[in-house]
């Protein structure tokens, strides 16, 4: 953001408009490409690096069955069975603060992908719609973040962010 002081304020306004169609295509297309130049900032690949990185900790795994007390008590291997891994749960303050990171994300995105695509990818910016406005009770709240940082990814690919 910059500063201008009064005279210069007073200058700008007095600037003749210009209302000539040609000159305003130029204008809108240069204002388009330049939001389109903006990408994600990096407190979005921060928070997405959160949710879906090396950071995000599994909580570990827990017997399912009863035989398998016995089974350690007896000193006999326990059967080969697919273990149910629950994600740790997150404190209600930090699930609110990345949903609301993400669905500024999503406003965000919503303004830059027409102008970074070739193809309007509306099947993928609908789940982020629908991500955005679905309210998930406690208990869903790392599985529903989890989706919504995957799509933000999806529609990150599309246009071509890397950063």
């Amino acid at each position: 953001m910059v500063t201008v002081d009064d005279a210069a304020a007073a200058m700008l306004l007095s600037r003749p408009v210009s209302s000539d169609d040609e000159t305003l295509g130029r204008l809108a297309f240069s204002l388009s490409r330049s939001l389109a130049e903006e990408g994600v900032g990096d407190e979005v690949f921060d928070t997405l690096e959160d949710v879906l990185g090396d950071r995000a900790q599994r909580a570990p795994a827990r017997r399912v069955h009863r035989s398998d007390d016995l089974l350690v008590r007896l000193g006999l291997p326990l059967p080969l069975r697919r273990r149910q891994e629950k994600a740790a749960p997150l404190l209600p303050e930090e699930a609110l603060l990345i949903s609301d990171r993400f669905r500024r994300a999503t406003t965000h995105l919503m303004q830059v992908v027409p102008h970074r695509v070739a193809m309007y990818p509306t099947q993928e910016l609908r789940l982020l719609i629908a991500l955005r406005d679905e309210q998930p009770t406690p208990d869903q709240a790392v599985a529903h973040l989890r989706r919504f940082a995957f799509a933000i990814l999806t529609v990150l690919d599309l246009m071509g962010d890397d950063t």
